[in-house]
């Protein structure tokens, strides 16, 4: 499924876009103060999960790393792209703050 079919049922994200060692031009589309660093792939899976989002992995390269990052995740969309982002990342930094089981 591309893009273009999620149009305004689902979202496109990239770890990078919530990842806080990122830049803003190498992907980071939200505050530093909201992201947190090194997002994996499989922790945004687990937190859309916990969220409800309906996560899907998919097998795309990212046009400004397309020779390093690979993989991508659709998730159902909570408002404006941003506002998924910034809850996903939040999911992200409670689960790294919970203790394992």
């Amino acid at each position: 499924m591309s893009s273009r079919e999620y149009r305004g049922r689902r979202v496109v994200l990239w770890p990078v876009n919530i990842d806080s060692t990122a830049s803003i031009r190498e992907g980071r589309k939200i505050p530093r103060s909201s992201a947190v660093p090194k997002p994996t792939l499989d922790e945004i899976v687990r937190a859309a999960r916990e969220l409800g989002l309906d996560p899907i992995v998919e097998e795309k390269a990212y046009p400004r790393a397309w020779h390093s990052e690979r993989r991508r995740v659709s998730v159902v969309k909570v408002g404006s792209k941003r506002r998924t982002l910034r809850e996903l990342a939040e999911a992200v930094r409670r689960m790294r703050h919970r203790p394992h089981r």
